[in-house]
This record gives structure tokens, C-alpha cells and sequence, in this order.
């Protein structure tokens, strides 16, 4: 079997409300309710992607009760014909935010490739440790769908652009702004899916990485809903005869592909904040080696240390010192994005200011290093996540 699959994929039939109809990825604005109940207004009864996926702001409340609907609204909106099927092709997306035009593919790819565990052959990696206790909440979500809709962005290592130079444009399937500040999207049918699918293959071929790993892509974004899937998978597989196993729909999983050098790709670094009355021995105490830098942020002001050059390396060193400091002395730690928000809370404890990792550097790290720690990086703003618009059937008939 092949890593990629040229999918069939589900889109809204012409029509629908599409403004209405996607909506934001379910991880996202988790402690902010305003957030999703202005959604759910605008929606109103409208058909929509917000009806088919569990925002995790409410994994605590009426679990059952919520999977039971959502799998009920997706076999309504089979069954009512909501859908019409793009037979056997990519879809290119072009998504305008505050960062720029980024440039994705929506594909399907193998699970049997895919590990978020770290398996040697592998062409799929998790790009972050995956945390095993969130993975089964998601597989009650959707072990029973009879579809998928992905919120999964994959990253893929082209620096020269060989994969999107390859795309011939077929008709729009769809041209509209987005919901809650998310920008505008438009998505293209791809008539030359198995050329662009072969681009994507050629770039996991060689040493590249000076290790004999080959890696194909490294997941960006939903890599517990990903984990989530395979979960599934693997627990259908075993009652499945080998011809089933090879066709059954639950075996690949549809995702977003974008370049790691997509220019309005940013990584961003995801800061330490330690909440504590003992600022001062958290300073004195914090030393590391190494000819890179990171800066401390005490009461506003900022002081350079010495950082590992290697920066997984240097964040698990700073992750590990922290979790000893805290043990010893108390105090609570927090994941910061942003440089403002960091001198904020300055004033509360202290904070450690993190350098990005580069973009050149970030496969080489994930096929030498494995995973990289929890909370390295981010990819844009809440809002520039992948909103819900494709969906693929993941269950026979």
C-alpha cells in the first residue's frame, strides 16, 4: 500500500451556507465559552460541520449524550443528501489570514504508516510527545462516526517546492470567508492527483537526513485526533479478513498537507512560566550550557542565559529542571505564546523567554531526536487553525 491515498471526499452540495457550514478546529479556545456560544448563535440551524465534532471545551460535560447526536446529525445529513462526493481527487486550499496565504493539500494517508509512538519505519511521525490519557476520549468520539471530518495538519519537508509546482488546477469547489475571524478559503480540485501524489512520495525517498530515516511527514497539528484514529483502527483490524483490511475505510485517514517552508507558516515558540514567590532562587539556581541563548523574564525585565543549541535538547534540560524546582519549592507552571503576555505575568513569578526552532532544523530534529518535548511550538494563532470543511466516510456502507 501506498503512505498517501487519493480519497473520496464528501463536500456540502451546492448550496449550503459554507460561511455557516465550516467551523474552527475543536482544540482550540478550550477555556474561552464566549468563544463557542457566539458560534453556536451564528450557526443557528443552519447545516453545519459544527453539528459533526465535539469542541473539547465540553469533553466534561454529558459526554454520551453529545457522541450520541453527532453520530445521529452525521447519518442525517448522509441519509438527507447533504453531501456530494469529489470522487478520487485531492483539493488544494488556499487559506488568507493575518499570516498570509498558506497553501495545503487535502489527502488521505495510510495509518499503517503512522506512529505516534515513534516506530522506526514509519513515514508518519508525531512532531510532539503524545499524551496517552487524552487519546481515549477521542476514540469514544469516533469510534462509532460513520464519518471523519480533519482538523490533522500535516507538514511536509520541500524547500523547493517541487510538490505544489506540480498541482494543475481543476474547477473551485469552494471560494468563501470564515466564520469567527478565520480569514477567507478557497478550495480547488487537483486533476492531477496521482502526479502530486508522487511529488509527495519522491520527497521520503534517500538518506536525507543522514541517519537512514525516512520520513514522508511530521504532524503539525491533531495529532491526538490522528492518534485517535489509528486507535480505532487497529482495534477494527483484527476481525477484518486480509482483503478487508486493505480496503476498509477506517484505514486512511483524510488530512491537510502543507510545506514547512509555506511562507505564511510561522513557528513560534511556546515559553516556560513558572508562578512562584521564589523568583529570585529560581534565577540564581538556573544555569545551562551551550552556545545558544534563552532569556529570563522577572518583573518585567529580561536577562540572557546560556541555552543549549540544540534546542529540543535545551527545552527538555529546562523542562526537567523546572519540574525539579517545583517539586522543591512549589509553584505551578504554564505554556505562553507571546512575548507580551510573558512580561505580563513576569510580575506573578518568572519566565523563560524560548528561542523558535528553524524551519531547516525541524525534520532533521524529529528523524535524529524523535519527538520533540511537549509544548515546543506552535503554528499560528487560534484562529488560523484548520477549520472543518471536507469529511470522508470512515465506516462500511
Amino acid at each position: 500500500m501506498s503512505t498517501v491515498v487519493i480519497p473520496d471526499i464528501l463536500l456540502p452540495v451546492q448550496g449550503t451556507d459554507m460561511s455557516r457550514w465550516a467551523v474552527n478546529a475543536c482544540d482550540q479556545f478550550t477555556s474561552d465559552g464566549e468563544y463557542w456560544r457566539q458560534l453556536e448563535e451564528y450557526v443557528g440551524g443552519s447545516p453545519s460541520a459544527l453539528n459533526l465534532i465535539y469542541p473539547e471545551i465540553y469533553l466534561k460535560e454529558n459526554r454520551q449524550g453529545r457522541i450520541d447526536g453527532i453520530n445521529a446529525k452525521m447519518r442525517e445529513y448522509l441519509d438527507g443528501g447533504l453531501f456530494r462526493q469529489i470522487d478520487g481527487g485531492f483539493v488544494l486550499v488556499e487559506r488568507r489570514t493575518q499570516s498570509g496565504v498558506r497553501t495545503g493539500i487535502v489527502l488521505a494517508v495510510d495509518l499503517e504508516d503512522y506512529s505516534y509512538t515513534g516506530g522506526k519505519d514509519a513515514l508518519i511521525l508525531s512532531s510532539e510527545a503524545t499524551i496517552l490519557e487524552r487519546i481515549p476520549p477521542r476514540v469514544e468520539i469516533r469510534k462509532n462516526a460513520p464519518l471523519e471530518l480533519p482538523h490533522i495538519m500535516l507538514l511536509y519537508d520541500d524547500p523547493d517546492g517541487s510538490v505544489l509546482s506540480s498541482v494543475r488546477r481543476g474547477e473551485t469547489l469552494y471560494d468563501f470567508d470564515l466564520n469567527m475571524g478565520g480569514g477567507h478559503v478557497k478550495g480547488t480540485y487537483i486533476s492531477n492527483s496521482a502526479q502530486v501524489k508522487s511529488a509527495l512520495e519522491a520527497l521520503a525517498q534517500g538518506d536525507r537526513y543522514g541517519n537512514g530515516r525516512r520520513l514522508m511527514f511530521v504532524v503539525g497539528d491533531g495529532n491526538h485526533s490522528l492518534a485517535a484514529a489509528k486507535a480505532c483502527w487497529e482495534e477494527i483490524k483484527p476481525s477484518l479478513s486480509e482483503e478487508e483490511r486493505n480496503t476498509h475505510p477506517a484505514r486512511f485517514a483524510l488530512a491537510e498537507a502543507v510545506n514547512i517552508y509555506d511562507p505564511a507558516l510561522f513557528f513560534e515558540p511556546i515559553h516556560r512560566f513558572v508562578r512562584t514567590d521564589k523568583a529570585e532562587e529560581f534565577a540564581r539556581m538556573c544555569s545551562f550550557c551551550g552556545t545558544g541563548s534563552a532569556q529570563l523574564a522577572k518583573d518585567g525585565k529580561r536577562t540572557e542565559i546560556s541555552f543549549n543549541a540544540d534546542i529540543p535538547q535545551g527545552i527538555r534540560e529546562l523542562d526537567a529542571f523546572i519540574e525539579q524546582f517545583t517539586r522543591q519549592y512549589g509553584g505551578e507552571t504554564d505554556y505562553i505564546h507571546g512575548d507580551d503576555q510573558l512580561d505580563r505575568l513576569s510580575f506573578q513569578g518568572i519566565g523563560i523567554r524560548l528561542p523558535a526552532i528553524r524551519k531547516d532544523d525541524f525534520f532533521r530534529a524529529i528523524a535524529t531526536g524523535g519527538n520533540l518535548p511537549r509544548k515546543t511550538f506552535s503554528m499560528g494563532e487560534g484562529n488560523e487553525k484548520r477549520y472543518y470543511i471536507e469529511a470522508k466516510k470512515i465506516a462500511k456502507g
